[in-house]
């Protein structure tokens, strides 16, 4: 206990023990054993003519320690700190609940009630401004700082009580409370902008404060730093957590508390989570200022006072490389710029820090430095789950030297890449940026035929830009009844914004496709879908692909707002060559006879055509126990036209026709 408290509690005895004898002149039965427990004619008689006069006016206590500077946080002058005291006592020294059940006359009363207290302070007890500061308004307890039990008990025979964690902070211990320990998260680094002008905004009285988050941009960050160069600590607390918890409103007061003790500012988020009331009991504390954190708008139906707004940008550049570099602390590469690197992830400081402490667990499996792939792949980490149960997540596995096609759509596909990489110079540092609520995302179409090398284009194109592959699964977007399609594509792209991906949306004219002259009422509600489609593109952030083997039953309003069209033609004779070789691969083994030049001239089929019949064939040649032969490649072919509905032609087939029919 600190010296302060104990200079507190010998005044505060001496003030009792004034009572005390003051109580003992006027009992009659001063030395009844079972005094407390039963009154007496006699001391009926004593109530009744003795007066009560209150003790003349005590010495508030000293403003010095820990008591004080909750006084000067809270607001409290000296008769609401002397209340505290005397309400804290017995937590502090267990003589005063003996010494307060006797002034109680009751023995089983061992705290100090409301009238009790005021008398200890030289009130009346009919005296309306003292018992103000214990009623539900008084600063002691709207701040939780003492509670006022039993309230079927007449006002002034209601014990006061000083709840435990405020007690153990006056003793020294700062752990927060255990109620809402769960609710807290750790303060994330600073990097982003300026705290400056919010902290001068708090240090001039602005206690409700929003800040919208946009994608990449870190505003809890932001408000942590402003509350420290205000003075203050930051309290963060995870909103969705005390949305979950049973009673916000009671656990929001706590939190309240807990920043009122610490001296600290709260930082909400999201603030979408909660509801009204809980937002109101965040802000009850009149001197705890609230910094709200969001990537939505602020609802006016939070709060009845107006907060200060501002928006959160992502941080430029030379703010997340400083980020990386303090985060990775001397662990990474030489010569490496950890910014320039992941410059297509779209990371806040927080998802840095973390991203930086994956990157160095994987550089340090590696025995190596951090390097640009360790970066990615602990950037690749902080990808939410939520996106997995709407689209299935493919890490790529391929790379540029697997794709056979024309020269002009592998520089298409490399544009794709260099527009994810370069875009936050184009579009933030060139302020190349178009207006009209658009947003920085980036969107490709591939379009050819079946098999041609699309889908496997969008692996690779995540694959050289360190990301995840989310393929939109149609049968969790397409919805008979009206509506649920474009909900269902709004969790998606809700979803995909705060994921560092590529969003491929296979055989996309099936939700893309055209508008059409309004005949009836199903034609209506198609064109709502689409109109919704292209509203909802304009104002994506990310980068997506679609895919499509009609390209002309894509609106053309789409095809506007495309980034990049990337046609996928047929494989001619040189490439089917170059594929047959390819999917027949060097591990497997192949008999003399086998003419892959032969099936590439003579065969026109698509990249995943040769695959299937060469994989067909291998299964062939294995269940056969024995190289793969020129007659298995001729069976696989054949049964591929089959399924493609072409006939087996002599002329395509020449000599091996005869094996065709097998």
């Amino acid at each position: 206990m600190t010296d302060a408290l104990l200079g507190h509690l010998a005044a505060l005895r001496a003030r009792v023990a004034a009572l005390v004898a003051e109580r003992r002149r006027g009992d009659p039965q001063a030395d009844d054993p079972f005094r407390g427990l039963y009154l007496s004619d006699d001391a009926v008689d004593a109530l009744l003519d003795a007066p009560r006069e209150p003790l003349a006016a005590g010495t508030p206590p000293a403003a010095d320690g820990r008591l004080a500077a909750l006084g000067g946080a809270a607001g409290l002058d000296g008769l609401d700190l002397a209340l505290l005291l005397i309400a804290l006592a017995p937590d502090l020294d267990s003589r005063f609940e003996g010494l307060f059940g006797y002034l109680n006359d009751d023995v089983s009363r061992r705290r100090a009630s409301v009238g009790l207290a005021l008398r200890l302070c030289g009130r009346a007890e009919a005296d309306a401004a003292g018992r103000a500061r214990l009623g539900p308004h008084g600063g002691l307890v709207a701040a939780g700082l003492v509670a006022v039990d039993e309230p079927d008990r007449p006002a002034l025979t209601r014990p006061l009580r000083v709840p435990d964690r405020v007690t153990a902070h006056l003793l020294g211990d700062d752990r927060p409370d255990p109620a809402v320990a769960g609710l807290l998260a750790p303060a994330p680094p600073p990097a982003g902008p300026d705290p400056g002008p919010l902290a001068a905004a708090l240090r001039r009285g602005v206690r409700l404060v929003h800040l919208r988050e946009q994608v990449g941009g870190c505003a809890a960050g932001l408000a942590a730093a402003a509350l420290a160069a205000a003075g203050r600590a930051a309290l963060v607390v995870a909103a969705d957590r005390l949305a979950a918890a049973p009673e916000p409103a009671r656990l929001a007061a706590a939190l309240v508390r807990e920043a009122l003790l610490g001296a600290a500012g709260l930082v909400v988020g999201p603030v979408e989570a909660l509801d009204a009331a809980t937002v109101r009991a965040l802000t009850a504390g009149a001197g705890t200022p609230v910094l709200a954190t969001g990537t939505g708008g602020w609802d006016p139906g939070l709060h009845d006072t107006p907060p200060l707004r501002l928006d959160v940008a992502a941080p430029g550049h030379d703010v997340r490389a400083a980020a990386w570099r303090t985060a990775l602390d001397g662990r990474l590469a030489a010569g490496l710029d950890p910014a320039g690197a992941t410059a297509h992830f779209r990371l806040g400081a927080a998802q840095i820090a973390r991203a930086a402490r994956a990157a160095t667990l994987a550089a340090a499996l590696d025995g190596v430095p951090v390097g640009a792939e360790h970066l990615r792949r602990g950037a690749r980490a902080e990808n939410a789950a939520g996106l997995e149960r709407l689209a299935r997540r493919i890490t790529p596995t391929v790379g540029w030297a697997d794709l056979v096609l024309p020269p002009a759509t592998l520089a298409q596909l490399r544009e794709l890449c260099a527009r994810a990489r370069l875009r936050e110079r184009v579009m933030d540092q060139w302020r190349m940026r178009p207006g009209g609520g658009r947003g920085r995302g980036i969107t490709g179409l591939f379009a050819g035929d079946s098999g041609t090398g699309k889908t496997m284009s969008a692996e690779v194109v995540a694959a050289e830009l360190g990301l995840d592959l989310y393929a939109v699964n149609l049968a969790t977007v397409v919805d008979k009844y009206v509506g649920e399609t474009e909900k269902n594509l709004e969790r998606i792209f809700t979803e995909a914004a705060g994921v560092n991906g590529v969003l491929l949306f296979d055989e996309a004219d099936a939700i893309f496709g055209k508008r059409s002259e309004v005949r009836d009422a199903h034609d209506r509600y198609a064109n709502i879908e689409s109109a919704y489609l292209l509203q909802r593109m304009e104002s994506f952030e990310g980068l997506a692909v679609l895919t499509t083997n009609l390209r002309a039953n894509v609106d053309d309003a789409f095809t506007r707002r495309l980034d990049v069209v990337a046609d996928f033609p047929v494989p001619d004779a040189r490439q089917r060559a170059e594929l047959w070789q390819r999917c027949l691969g060097p591990a497997v083994p192949r008999d003399g006879d086998v003419d892959l030049d032969f099936c590439a001239r003579a065969f026109t089929l698509s990249g995943g055509n040769i695959r299937s019949a060469a994989l067909a064939a291998a299964f062939l040649a294995a269940d056969a126990d024995r190289p793969v032969t020129m007659t298995d490649l001729i069976t696989a072919v054949a049964r591929e036209y089959r399924k493609l509905g072409r006939l087996c032609l002599e002329g395509e087939f020449g000599p091996y026709h005869a094996l065709a029919g097998v």
